[in-house]
């Protein structure tokens, strides 16, 4: 809708305008969204040589939060120092309100301070503004005080300190809140309720938001309400949850979905089986006229990209009008998870030439390609692009290059990275350990990780993970126990079925297959298809035949349509001579219609990716390839590979003959 002008000042003044007419044309352009028009009319009221008064003040102050101006708010807050009524209520409030909308906590609380009478609406101001700002420490300091004083909190005052234990992410303190409100005789209300349902949503307790929801009178309701619960189960990731409730909203016929409908149940539809149910709310977003609507779309390209559809999000960005930089890195995410990292690269430089500065998280998904395809000349790229645009200033933007780089083979410059950081998380070592042990490094990760032990860094289950997937790797079982026990035991962390995986692929490895079927049969939990993978795979280096077939009709009930399991098991029927089991594998996965794809590789060289694939011949320098492997099958053939195990310690030529085997 366009907007009229305003009407003339001429037309509505007199010749010597009061107080009154300046303070309804200031109220006027305020309602009607002419911010700044207020701040002129406050000027030229003060040119023309009238005086503010108690209801100027709170109307240009509320001017000055809108726009989140703090030279503008200083400016009139001088002015309200130097009148009488710096002291009035009214005046208070509305300052303290002004100030926190510029996100100055410290001079809003200053104004508070220095007020002779307070209310609880001036309280509320203060109380919303720490909540708003997240500082939840003085927000109960603050409500504490209040009490002690003898003031009254209303519903705001208890939404405001529900707002503040949500960002704590504490259940039983939001729980507090729920009985503190019911005690007061506030529960009744609606915005209480509805912020009491997005707190229990947030801290993962949907059972009780949906008590809180059924409990409001259905004419009661609200959008937020609706909205409140929805996202909650999208937080979760439970999709079909949210399309049960918003199937009952339009049903309900009484409210209409808004944006942030629309962005709940879009940030739900991440999964692929999802994608049928994004497609229709994008149908519904189209049809309501929302289609428009930045965020939306950015959302829309987020869900299409993580469904992998990539055709239909780079249609989706192509036809957008306003593209910010959450639409380039979405878009940029989802070539990458698609393994188009040379798309992904030129979208980038797209991204530049089109004026908008990638941030962390668009370098972040680069990288992230770039430690799966191997493309270390582009991560190098990105590397130098970071440090010269100060971005390896972030810790998290150092760890995805140690990361890229580890898993590109260059371990030399991971450490390099590493130990240039000033500062390190427990990711970082992590991250550090992993690369050591990705590249055969297993005693410098164990080192590793006792050396952050050192410093005091408690592991996480990541860090587990990674020590035990080096252990496994190399084969020392005997590390691999105390690890686990250590996780267990002393630092009282439950393991997951990764680390369980790890555990029976090292006891595999080893030929303890009684040990490993005892230690699944211990766990906590379902075994899944890693577990029984890792065990299959550690039957075939043993040609234990008997336990593999267990473990391979484990596999076929779990993932009938995976053709790995059925791969290797007719391998080690072959092996051990047994064409009759290799005959039925194979009538098995035409039954149950398995299909092999084709294992590939790729190579990078001078910055273009090389894909190849079994026995392919269509490289254009196929002769020269083939030539080149011959002779090194041939080297390989004469020397024996006893050159890779001269003058080598101990311990290194058994890791040695761990990767030749």
């Amino acid at each position: 809708m366009v907007r009229q002008p305003m009407t003339p000042l001429l037309n509505q003044f007199s010749k010597y305008p009061t107080v009154g007419n300046w303070n309804s044309q200031i109220r006027e352009a305020i309602n009607e969204g002419y911010t700044y028009k207020a701040l002129v009319l406050f000027r030229n009221m003060k040119q023309e040589g009238s005086t503010p008064d108690n209801m100027t003040f709170p109307f240009i102050a509320k001017a000055c939060a809108k726009i989140s101006d703090l030279k503008s708010s200083q400016i009139i807050h001088t002015q309200i120092i130097k009148s009488p009524f710096w002291s009035d209520i009214f005046v208070g409030t509305a300052v303290v309100n002004m100030y926190v909308k510029c996100s100055e906590l410290e001079l809003a609380h200053k104004v508070f301070e220095k007020m002779p009478l307070r209310d609880v609406t001036l309280w509320n101001s203060m109380l919303l503004g720490f909540a708003h700002l997240g500082s939840v420490d003085r927000f109960f300091v603050l409500f504490q005080e209040m009490r002690l004083q003898g003031f009254v909190p209303d519903f705001i005052t208890i939404i405001g300190l529900t707002q503040s234990v949500i960002e704590l992410k504490d259940v039983n303190l939001v729980r507090g809140v729920h009985g503190f409100g019911i005690r007061v005789g506030m529960l009744n209300d609606v915005s209480l309720a509805n912020t009491l349902i997005s707190g229990y949503s947030k801290c993962w307790d949907l059972v009780s938001a949906e008590g809180i929801f059924d409990r409001i009178c259905s004419d009661s309701r609200t959008i937020v309400s609706w909205n409140s619960l929805i996202a909650g189960h999208a937080l979760v990731g439970k999709y079909y949850k949210t399309f049960l409730l918003y199937r009952c909203m339009l049903c309900n016929g009484r409210h209409k979905p808004d944006i942030s409908t629309f962005l709940s149940l879009l940030s739900s539809c991440v999964q692929h089986e999802a994608l049928s149910h994004g497609k229709l709310v994008h149908s519904h977003v189209i049809q309501l006229g929302c289609g428009y609507d930045v965020a939306v779309s950015n959302t829309l390209l987020t869900m299409y990209s993580k469904c992998g559809d990539i055709d239909s999000a780079w249609h989706l960005f192509q036809i957008m009008t306003h593209k910010t930089c959450i639409s380039w890195t979405a878009m940029i995410g989802g070539f990458v998870a698609k393994g188009c990292l040379d798309k992904a690269y030129s979208l980038f430089l797209d991204m530049e030439r089109a004026g908008e500065k990638p941030d962390v998280v668009t370098l972040l998904s680069l990288l992230s390609g770039c430690g799966q395809t191997g493309s270390l000349e582009l991560g190098r790229w990105l590397d130098n692009y970071a440090l010269s645009n100060g971005l390896r200033d972030s810790v998290i933007v150092c760890n995805a290059i140690v990361d890229m780089y580890a898993k590109c083979g260059n371990v030399d410059k991971a450490k390099e990275v590493f130990y240039s950081m000033h500062s390190k998380t427990v990711v970082s070592w992590t991250t550090m350990i992993s690369g050591h042990a990705l590249n055969g490094e297993f005693i410098e990760a164990l080192e590793l990780f006792f050396k952050m032990v050192r410093l005091g860094l408690k592991p996480n289950h990541i860090t587990f993970l990674a020590i035990l997937q080096a252990c496994t790797h190399a084969g020392f079982l005997e590390k691999g126990m105390e690890f686990f026990d250590l996780m267990t035991r002393v630092y009282k962390l439950k393991p997951g079925l990764e680390h369980c995986s790890c555990m029976v692929d090292l006891l595999g490895r080893k030929g303890k297959f009684k040990e490993a079927l005892a230690f699944i049969e211990s766990m906590p939990f379902h075994p899944d298809a890693a577990i029984w993978g890792a065990l299959l795979g550690a039957c075939k280096i043993h040609q234990n035949v008997e336990i593999g077939e267990y473990a391979a009709c484990h596999l076929y009930r779990l993932e009938p349509q995976a053709a790995a399991s059925y791969v290797e098991m007719a391998n080690m029927y072959a092996s051990a001579g047994r064409w009759d089991g290799v005959s039925e594998v194979r009538a098995q996965m035409k039954c149950n219609r398995v299909k092999k794809i084709p294992g590939q590789s790729v190579i990078q060289v001078d910055g273009k990716n090389h894909i190849f694939g079994v026995e392919e011949r269509c490289h254009p320098a196929v002769s020269q390839i083939y030539q080149v492997l011959d002779i090194l099958t041939f080297q390989l053939k004469k020397d024996g590979a006893s050159y890779l195990t001269e003058d080598l310690p101990e311990h290194e030529i058994k890791l040695q003959e761990i990767w030749l085997a």
